[in-house]
């Protein structure tokens, strides 16, 4: 198996939304982040991975087979942590365990209780006076207890406080030693990717900007710097996303040298976030 999760041409289509034939791949012993602005296309593609959604055309393959043909199999081996809470908000932590523990061929009671205590949960607590942070940490804790080969995770560290989101990246990191697994990680805070992903596959308004190594892409893209008499209309259409003020302007571009050839050090040239690539692209 090279791949352990291939989308190759998936279509979606929707009275006002189109998801037009997106690829990617992961391989074994990675973490991808999936990013992307709100109603890009990230949960709607989560989704038809996991055949939550009926997908319109294209092909997934998780573990290198089909995931509609061998779907029980495969969600047997992926650890799945959603944006919402889909659990019986009347049970406790352990009346729920207990149901999901019995989908999963691999379920490991100790990883568990190691995952509870971590996390500081009551088992015995109802999961409807659990915080949003809390149910998500139980969310994790279910997906990371049966032995999952894949992880999918759909904006798992939105309204967390930045020391959890620091502890789940940690244990994604120590999941990865594992060269069989991986991660598929989507979320908007792009400061976390740039801890611990490998690899950033970037969506917009239903199209694939890119799919490729992060330090590929924090290399190739760079924020311009410089004052208002360097703009002209040809200028101006050599940036992938431009901001203007009365002072000067700043702009995203991915060919570095073209700057540095056309204004040498009359430009200010700084390394571009992934946070900048994005809000750059989509503003344009």
């Amino acid at each position: 198996m090279k791949y352990i999760l291939e989308v190759n041409q998936l279509k979606k289509e929707f009275k006002d939304f189109k998801l037009d034939s997106i690829s990617f791949k992961l391989e074994p012993g990675y973490i991808m982040g999936f990013i992307g602005p709100n109603g890009a296309g990230k949960s709607t593609t989560i989704k038809l991975i996991m055949n939550l959604l009926k997908k319109d055309g294209g092909e997934i393959k998780v573990f290198g087979k089909d995931h509609i043909k061998h779907e029980k199999e495969i969600k047997d081996r992926i650890g799945f942590v959603y944006d919402q809470n889909y659990y019986y908000e009347d049970l406790t932590i352990n009346q729920m365990r207990n149901i999901v523990a019995s989908f999963y061929s691999k379920w490991d009671d100790k990883q568990f209780n190691h995952y509870m205590s971590q996390f500081n949960l009551n088992p015995k607590s109802k999961i409807r006076t659990l915080s949003r942070g809390m149910k998500m940490k139980f969310s994790l804790a279910i997906a990371l207890s049966h032995h999952a080969d894949l992880i999918i995770m759909d904006e798992p560290t939105s309204g967390l406080d930045p020391v959890f989101r620091r502890e789940i990246l940690d244990i994604l990191y120590d999941i990865i030693q594992d060269e069989n697994k991986s991660i598929f990680f989507s979320t908007h805070i792009t400061t976390d990717l740039e801890k611990i992903a490998d690899y950033i596959t970037f969506i917009n308004d239903g199209k694939i900007v890119f799919s490729q190594s992060k330090d590929k892409i924090l290399e190739s893209y760079a924020i311009v710097k410089g004052g208002p008499e360097l703009l002209d209309d040809s200028t101006r259409k050599k940036f992938l996303g431009l901001r203007e003020t009365k002072f000067g302007f700043e702009g995203l571009t991915d060919d570095l040298d073209l700057f540095k050839r056309n204004f040498g050090d009359r430009v200010l040239i700084e390394r571009a976030s992934l946070e900048d690539i994005m809000v750059y692209s989509v503003r344009g």
